[in-house]
Formats: structure tokens, C-alpha cells, sequence
């Protein structure tokens, strides 16, 4: 029996997604026209005597969370719970807290994936892999290659390249270590909880030193990264399974449109029955795009590659879209354009408007390149990234808008370029 664990983290966590986060948690945001989370989901149903799937993390229950776990659990046909940390507990210490619910059962295995990354998810592989390799007890990590610059910007594995084992793990050097990254998506076994144990021991002791200050929290608040894998490295418990295909991660809104690129580019093989056709009646489709069956679309309209709308949307005669993500409630008038954008959920651009962002893709030249978790600003100027209207934004006629990034709410009257709009 296998069970799988999605850390999904909490409303302190995304910060880096708003304004999009304020109207709905980072995990349930659509991505390539399901929420972010549903990937995990699918994946993790498809491997054979899975069952079940937990969330941990520190939102509180609401009725949207809810409804998805009800809609999950009827789709999959699997077990999907959501327990609730009293408090942002790293990514071990959230799986040592809620170790009881995770052995019952008695599960051989579990997989532990981050909510944040965009993956074709090898799980099967990753299973195969650890029987062939090291002890029944090892734990496995999915690897990547990065290229030596941006390996920093992870958790970085040094491995025996004829055994696959983990020598030497280090996250975010300074310097450079390997350019074999981690890409948040482990398989453990029951074992794994003896090693967080003994951090958790260590934390206690440490915190009879000091003054008590929310002691029980802060022994609990354990790292995989950096406080297990480092110490696993070289004692043959913990081996890197290499993978090929695709993998992001989701950490700003700018990477949600690169994510749900690649996962629509997956559908032809997974999901072919979302991606849009050419029709008679239609509108044009260029490359690969989603349209929810609710959506309004005049059959002048030009949409993709990489386009995604959401359910309600309505879009006019002429209207141009590329690269861009519209979510549900939407109003494209006629005739407007929107390039690398994120149209925010009932917002409005008017006639004749243009809505255009910068792309934040990886080198096309450098194929171990991944996308930069840009921040906002750099060197106090905002840095040109992609448009993001947040839900109830009104974009009058002829407006255009650049590189901006407009809070919920607002009505604007003129064009903006490089601005944060509060």
C-alpha cells in the first residue's frame, strides 16, 4: 500500500503570487485550466495501490478547499484529506507532526511532493527506481539538471554517478556544487520519521539553552532540505532519481504561464480531450489552448499558443490572446489585445485596449535552463515582467496597459507602463 503527501503550505507562503493569491489560495489557482494542486492529484491517482493522498499545510478550511477535495475524491475515486498545521512547520516538521495519519495503515512507501513545482510527476519511475537501488529502507529524490549559474538558486546533489547515491547535499550554496538540483518531490518509507525524530530531539534539547519562547513550535519546525538530507548524504540511504522531462517550479505568477505552457504541451499525450481544435463556428486556435466549455468565444477571435480561459469568460470579435492566462468571469471586448498576461477573475478590457506583459522564460538557447523566481524590483525599479490584473480590474477603451501589475478593484482611466497600481 503507497500514500501520498502534498505540502501545500499556507497564506504567509505566495507571496510572491499576489495579487492573485488575495482571491484564492496558490494551490487552487488554474493552471493550464485546472487548479494547481489537480496535477499532484491526477498524478498521484495513477499509481497502482495508491490509497490515499493528504494535504498538509496552514490555510484554514474554506468553502472553496472544500469543494475541491469533494470534487477530488469523487473524480479519482481515492482518499484526499486535508490536515491543518497550528503553524507553518517546514517541510519535515509537517510530516513528523501528522506521522500517526501518515503510518496508519501501514503503507510500505509515501511520496512527499511541494505543492509549488509543475512536473510531469515519474512517480511510477521513482518506485522502480528505489527497488533497484540501495536498501528497501533508501529514500529517493527527483533530480534535474540545471545549468551551473541557476543551480544555486537550489538544493544542489552531489551524486555517485554509478550508484545514483547522495553524497553531498547542500541547499542554495553560495558557490557552486553540483548542477543536479532537487525538485521537491521525495519517496520515503516509514524509516524517514526515526531520522526527523532524532532532529526534533536535538531542537528540544537546544531549546532548554535558551529563553522559552513558543519552544514546542520552533522544535517542530524541521527542514527536509536542510536538516535530513544533509545528514542522510553518504550513509546510502538516500539516492537521486534523474529525470528528463519537464519540471518548474511556481513560485510567482510570472512562472504560472510558463507551468501551464508545459502542461498543456502534456495534454496531447495525457489529456488531449482539453486542448482546443479549429472549428467551423469557431475561433482561430494557434498551438496549444484550453477553453472551458462555458466560455463565450465570437468565432473572429484569435487565440494561443499557450492560452488559457476560464469558465464564463467572454471574449469579443477580433480579440487577440496569447500567452496569457484569462480566469473565470472575464470580459475581453472587441477587438482588444492581450499578450503574457493574467486577466484577473470578472475583470474587464475595454474595446481597442491592449494588455501586454514581458515573458519570464527560461535561455530557449540553454536547454538546463529554468525559469528565474524574479523578484518585483531590482535596483528600486520595477522589473518588466508579465501583466497581472487582479479580480474586478476595468480596463476602459483603448487604454494600454504595460508591464504593470494592477491590485483588485480598480478602474483605471489612462494607460500605465512599469507601474504597481494600488
Amino acid at each position: 500500500m503507497l500514500k501520498a503527501v502534498i505540502l501545500i503550505g499556507g497564506p504567509q507562503k505566495g507571496t510572491r503570487f499576489r495579487p492573485l493569491s488575495f482571491e484564492v489560495p496558490k494551490p487552487l489557482f488554474p493552471v493550464a485550466g485546472v487548479p494547481m494542486l489537480q496535477h499532484h492529484i491526477e498524478a498521484c491517482a495513477k499509481v497502482p495501490n495508491m490509497k490515499e493522498i493528504l494535504l498538509i499545510g496552514f490555510f484554514q478550511p474554506n468553502e472553496e478547499l472544500t469543494r475541491f477535495l469533494c470534487n477530488a475524491q469523487q473524480e479519482f475515486k481515492i482518499s484526499i484529506r486535508y490536515l491543518q498545521e497550528y503553524a507553518a512547520l517546514g517541510t519535515g516538521g509537517g510530516i513528523y507532526h501528522f506521522r500517526d495519519q501518515i503510518v496508519s495503515g501501514n503503507p510500505e512507501a509515501f511520496f512527499v511532493l511541494n505543492a509549488d513545482v509543475c512536473s510531469a510527476f515519474p512517480l511510477a519511475e521513482m518506485l522502480s527506481f528505489q527497488k533497484e537501488h540501495g536498501e528497501p529502507n533508501s529514500c529517493v529524490i527527483l533530480g534535474t539538471t540545471a545549468n551551473r549559474k541557476q543551480s544555486m538558486n537550489y538544493g544542489c546533489i552531489v551524486e555517485n554517478e554509478e550508484t545514483n547515491e547522495v553524497l553531498h547535499y547542500v541547499e542554495k550554496p553560495s558557490t557552486f556544487v553540483s548542477d543536479i538540483i532537487n525538485c521537491g518531490i521525495y519517496l520515503f518509507n516509514p524509516d524517514i520519521f526515526q531520522h526527523i525524530g532524532t532532529v526534533f530531539q536535538k531542537n528540544q534539547q537546544d531549546m532548554l539553552l535558551e529563553e522559552p519562547t513558543n519552544g514546542w513550535h520552533r522544535a517542530e519546525a524541521i527542514r527536509l532540505e536542510q536538516d535530513i538530507f544533509t545528514a542522510l548524504a553518504g550513509q546510502g540511504k538516500l539516492y537521486v532519481y534523474k529525470t528528463l522531462s519537464f519540471w518548474s517550479q511556481i513560485k510567482s505568477a510570472g512562472s504560472a504561464i510558463y507551468a501551464s505552457r508545459l502542461y498543456l504541451n502534456q495534454y496531447h499525450t495525457t489529456h488531449p480531450e482539453r486542448l482546443a481544435l479549429n472549428k467551423e463556428g469557431g475561433p482561430k486556435i494557434s498551438g496549444n489552448v484550453y477553453i472551458h466549455p462555458t466560455a463565450n468565444i465570437d468565432p473572429t477571435a484569435m487565440l494561443g499558443p499557450n492560452v488559457s480561459i476560464g469558465t464564463g469568460v467572454t471574449i469579443g470579435a477580433g480579440v487577440r490572446v496569447r500567452e496569457s492566462i484569462i480566469l473565470h468571469g472575464a470580459t475581453l471586448q472587441d477587438h482588444c489585445c492581450v499578450l503574457n498576461s493574467i486577466v484577473g477573475w470578472d475583470s474587464t478590457i475595454g474595446k481597442w485596449a491592449r494588455v501586454e506583459g514581458t515573458p519570464s522564460d527560461p535561455n530557449p538557447n540553454d536547454p538546463y535552463a529554468k525559469i528565474d523566481s524574479e523578484t518585483l524590483f531590482r535596483e528600486g525599479k520595477l522589473t518588466p515582467s508579465i501583466t497581472i490584473l487582479g479580480c474586478n480590474v476595468n480596463i476602459p477603451c483603448e487604454v494600454i496597459i504595460l508591464n504593470s501589475i494592477v491590485l483588485p478593484h480598480k478602474d483605471l482611466n489612462r494607460s500605465f507602463k512599469n507601474q504597481i497600481i494600488l
